[in-house]
């Protein structure tokens, strides 16, 4: 019988495919080594996204298929996932202690972005990132409600902030500084100074990914956003309803403008299922989210039911992932959250850390 070899293991490795990348192991790059003594096969796998609830799943089916490969009596499966810097617009470099921005996005308001921004920030940390939430909407910052957050940030050193934690998630928001039913009747100009402040002077503590919940539109906050910020991705938020969606594809126009890669979108109350009856019901159309994917050559990152308990989990101040773990509606934010992590992780490094600095000196 002839000896094994790793061409035999990677051949086999090549039809297990990650269901978040949607690539197999080997071409996607993620076996980083096989070592092979006598019978003992051992294979080494690193995931560039945060995957505590798939990596056992993944594990077993890595295992399973190594198992059938002839002479092999010892299998030593690792697997584990490292979350790097991605490369920015080219004018920026990525901020301290932030190695991701991720801009969430709709064309307009009412379709649940803010709900989807927490949700998705909340998956991430259960998938085991260090995540941070930026609520850049300063007209009407809904965050603080969501997260069951209030009062002033702490200063230890009466310039800087620090981020208000809760569910194990570290955030900031203009809501944190006013008055709950303050107006915020500002100008341009003071609002994108704002944002900077929020983002700038804030101590964020080793973010992943800091998820940015933009207000609707394309205006002064989503030019400041794709000028000043380093973004490595965004994600666009629509329902399946036509005029959604074409506000949808003026939101996603605009990021591929300024050159920031779209991951992907989430539709939003895809379908009603009647509490009592069970009867599904496409109130806003259906297959909007697909067909704007689709069209643009981009991800359906998952849809997401018209669900009286997500909003009454998000009003409450316990969102569905938190308040509802094993739910289905909480399965499909964390699969979301990693399939746009996923995308993210294919997406070019960021290598400005590795540059030297040149200063030049008299002498």
């Amino acid at each position: 019988m002839a000896e094994l070899s790793k061409a035999d293991v990677e051949a086999l490795l090549k039809t297990i495919v990650d269901s978040n990348v949607e690539t197999d192991l080997v071409s996607a790059k993620l076996v980083k080594k096989i070592d092979i003594e006598g019978g003992k096969l051992a294979v080494n796998i690193e995931l560039g996204y945060p995957a505590k609830t798939y990596i056992p799943k993944l594990k077993a089916q890595v295992e399973a298929a190594l198992a059938s490969l002839p002479g092999v009596s010892d299998i030593s499966v690792s697997i584990e996932s490292k979350i790097i810097a991605h490369a920015v617009q080219q004018s920026l470099k990525p901020l301290q202690n932030i190695k991701n921005v991720v801009a969430v996005a709709s064309g307009k308001g009412g379709v649940g972005k803010s709900t989807t921004s927490v949700n998705l920030a909340l998956a991430l940390a259960a998938e085991g990132a260090r995540v941070g939430v930026l609520d850049a909407d300063i007209y009407g910052p809904s965050i603080p409600t969501m997260l069951g957050l209030s009062g002033y940030p702490e200063s230890v050193d009466g310039k800087s902030m620090q981020p208000k934690e809760s569910y194990g998630v570290q955030t900031i928001s203009i809501g944190y500084l006013i008055d709950e039913d303050q107006p915020m009747i500002w100008r341009g100009p003071m609002v994108t100074n704002a944002l900077q402040q929020l983002l700038n002077d804030t101590n964020w503590d080793n973010v992943d990914y800091l998820i940015i919940d933009l207000p609707p539109g394309t205006g002064d906050i989503q030019l400041t956003l794709a000028q000043q910020i380093p973004v490595s991705g965004a994600v666009v938020v629509t329902t399946p309803q036509d005029i959604a969606l074409i506000d949808a594809q003026r939101g996603l126009g605009m990021f591929n403008k300024v050159n920031v890669p779209v991951l992907g979108v989430v539709e939003n109350m895809s379908m009603h299922i009647c509490s009592n009856c069970g009867h599904e019901e496409a109130i806003f159309g259906e297959g909007g989210g697909a067909a704007m994917a689709e069209k643009n050559e981009i991800d359906l990152l998952g849809s997401l039911p018209l669900d009286i308990n997500i909003r009454q989990f998000a009003d409450s101040g316990r969102p569905t992932v938190v308040a509802d773990p094993d739910g289905r509606a909480s399965e499909i934010y964390r699969e979301i959250a990693r399939k746009m992590a996923a995308k993210l992780a294919l997406q070019g490094k960021d290598y400005s850390s590795k540059f030297p600095n040149i200063v030049i000196q008299n002498s």
